[in-house]
């Protein structure tokens, strides 16, 4: 069985952001995740993920004005500066909550963007992320997000985000590799995981197309979770769902799929 980490931010949300850590440790989480730490002090969440002995796997770079409607600023011309000031400030949480991963999203594009140059502005923040990253011992992601959900998202396909991860070149650079997204812009999951593997830096689910509990929907996630045991995946699976009818309520779906 895959180790899993809750995703705080859509799970546990009927409870205070900070009390969602002892939520999940009660559930039987060992691990936690969430889009964005920074509302809060980073010595306040880390107390709270000490005090009940979970992990924090994952949470994003700063992604510019997130209630204005951006979803990231990596690909922006334009905005390096404030993309290499929200580099510093996740490695700053990162450090102080033990987090071995930072996604850096990527952005939504506007109409008359130029392709070519969001591309290489991407690229040339990447290598910087990295390499500042590695001196901690941090992964950087990038997570192709399916166009339904997020229209105008930069990154959206596997290969695409493998594509852009060889040009930058940097070892601590891996792409996350969100099963409820892949499956919604180009299916095959398994065989997309066998060929990307080793530079698959972390994982997540949900019920497609609901986006629900793993249990619910098109996806095999038993399947899938069988595959990662045989292929000896040790990284995080992230719960990256909206719980349908309240978060404990629907926890069964996890000793359902250990059964099969």
């Amino acid at each position: 069985m895959p180790k899993l980490a809750a995703n705080i931010t859509m799970m546990f949300n009927e409870l205070p952001f900070l009390e969602r850590i002892q939520a999940s440790a009660q559930s039987g989480f060992k691990a936690v995740e969430f889009l964005f730490p920074y509302d809060f002090d980073a010595q306040d969440i880390a107390a709270e993920l000490k005090r009940h002995s979970v992990r924090n796997a994952l949470f994003n770079m700063p992604p510019g004005d997130w209630n204005a409607g951006e979803r990231g600023i990596a690909a922006l011309p334009g905005r390096s500066q404030e993309f290499r000031d929200g580099v510093a400030k996740a490695i700053s949480y990162a450090q102080a909550l033990g987090t071995p991963n930072v996604h850096a999203m990527a952005g939504l594009l506007p109409a008359d963007a130029d392709a070519n140059l969001c591309r290489a502005t991407f690229i040339e923040n990447l290598k910087y992320a990295a390499q500042q990253c590695a001196a901690h011992g941090i992964t950087v992601l990038i997570e192709p997000i399916n166009q339904r959900d997020m229209p105008g998202y930069f990154l959206s396909l596997q290969d695409q985000a493998h594509a852009i991860r060889e040009e930058v070149g940097e070892p601590n650079l891996k792409v996350q590799m969100d099963f409820y997204h892949a499956q919604i812009m180009e299916g095959d999951i398994a065989m997309t995981f066998r060929k990307y593997q080793p530079h698959v830096g972390h994982i997540q689910i949900a019920g497609v197309p609901e986006r629900h509990e793993p249990d619910t929907g098109e996806v095999n996630h038993a399947y899938l979770f069988r595959l990662l045991d045989e292929l000896g995946y040790d990284g995080w699976v992230g719960c990256e769902y909206r719980p349908a009818n309240g978060t404990v309520q629907g926890l069964g779906w996890m000793n359902s799929l250990m059964d099969k």
